[in-house]
This record gives structure tokens, sequence and C-alpha cells, in this order.
């Protein structure tokens, strides 16, 4: 049976598994319903949990954020959709968290009872569950490929400062062929593309332009905030 099916877990580079699912915003068709823009796909382990809670609202207010940075989000659970439709009213209408209220989440949750999904997308991790998937995150690009995955257990709440940096990050380095270096926010200095010959390794080292040369392999530039944000936000 398809429920029964192993999948290999997916990896960075490879095509977003396909599937279709029922969701608290009806029927989806994924990737293919979301190509031509960004879309993180994250996992919860159940529906009425606190940790789980705390990221749902958490999300439902920065969906404005994501959404103007051409991403839009998607959750999961195993639980079914009736579940998570009493979850998510109880969130708008009971649940005070960090000055949040009357949250309502209004992208889609899907239903996924037979853990079809969550076991084609390697959300299962028997070390923890082999009932609950665990807080999984997959970056998805307007391609339909997956560019980044992040794993937490299931004790441990998602950091979304780090998720929308992640975000803008990748969109950074696409748009402005850069790498990025350690805590990388927008507005610090980017990596230069690492010199492909001696002779370019030279020039660099010897350069006076914007260019700042640690060492020939490590080179860094500006790139302002402004010019970031203009460039990804526009999309």
């Amino acid at each position: 049976m398809e429920e029964n099916k192993t999948y290999a877990m997916p990896r960075i580079g490879d095509n977003a598994p396909e599937f279709k699912a029922v969701t608290t915003q009806g029927e989806i068709n994924f990737p293919s319903d979301y190509k031509g823009g960004w879309v993180i796909l994250f996992s919860h382990p159940a529906d009425f949990t606190p940790v789980c809670t705390s990221e749902f609202m958490t999300f439902a207010s920065m969906e404005k954020q994501f959404n103007e940075a051409n991403c839009k989000l998607v959750g999961l659970s195993v639980d079914g959709l009736y579940s998570h439709i009493a979850w998510l009213r109880t969130i708008k209408e009971k649940i005070q968290y960090k000055g949040m209220k009357n949250v309502e989440v209004t992208f889609p949750l899907i239903e996924d009872i037979t853990m079809q999904v969550a076991n084609k997308y390697g959300m299962l991790q028997p070390g923890e569950s082999s009932t609950k998937a665990v807080r999984a995150v997959f970056f998805i690009d307007p391609k339909g490929i997956i560019r980044t995955i992040i794993y937490y257990p299931l004790s441990l709440g998602r950091n979304f400062d780090e998720l929308y940096r992640v975000l803008i990050g990748l969109q950074t380095a696409d748009e402005f062929s850069v790498a990025l270096p350690a805590d990388w926010r927008p507005g610090d200095d980017v990596i230069v593309p690492t010199a492909g010959s001696c002779g370019v390794a030279k020039q660099r080292m010897e350069s006076k332009d914007e260019m700042t040369c640690y060492d020939w392999f490590f080179c860094t530039k500006k790139l302002d905030k402004e010019k970031v944000l203009k460039a990804i936000l526009k999309k």
C-alpha cells in the first residue's frame, strides 16, 4: 500500500517530492501549485500541543513578511482535518502569547493521517517517534528544488528569525552570485566567489578596489542592505 512504501529522504538539490493533499485551505498539488515562488513546507508533531501552538502563532504573525519575500507557507501534521480546524479556531479565539492574540492562521495546514507526505519528506524520525513528525523545515525554490533542510527535535521550538534569514540569504546568494559568511544579515559584507586561477588570485591580493581580501581564497565586498531588500522584496 502507498502509506507503507519506503522513501529515500530528500536532499538539498533534489526536486521536492510531489503530492496531492487536503488542507485547511482546500486541496493542493505540491509543489506545482507554488511554482514561480518560494515555499516553506514545515511539519509539526501534533495539534493542541504547546510548542506547536507557539510556532503556528509566530508563523501566522510573520506570514505577511514571508509573503513579501515571495514565499508561501505550508504546514503539516499527521492529524486529521477536523482536528486542524478545531485547533486553529482555538488559537484564534482563546490563545494569547507574547503579545499575540486573535491570531488567524490563513496558510494551508495539511491533513496527513496516512503519513504519506511525512514519509516522503523524512519527517518521521524513529529516534523521536514513529507516529509524530519532527519539526522539519524545507525551503523550496521557484523551480521546485529543495534548497535548505532543517530538522528540530520534538522538544525544541524553531527560531523564526533564523528561518526568515535563511530565506533572504538564499535569495541574495542567487540574485548577486555571492556566498554569505557566518551570521550574515542584509547589509553585512558578502563573500566573492573564490578565485579560479593563480592570476586572478594575485590580482585580488594586489587590488585596491572595493574588495577586502584576507587571503587569496577569502575576499569580501560590501552589499548594501537597501540593494538586497529592493531586489528580494520586489519579487
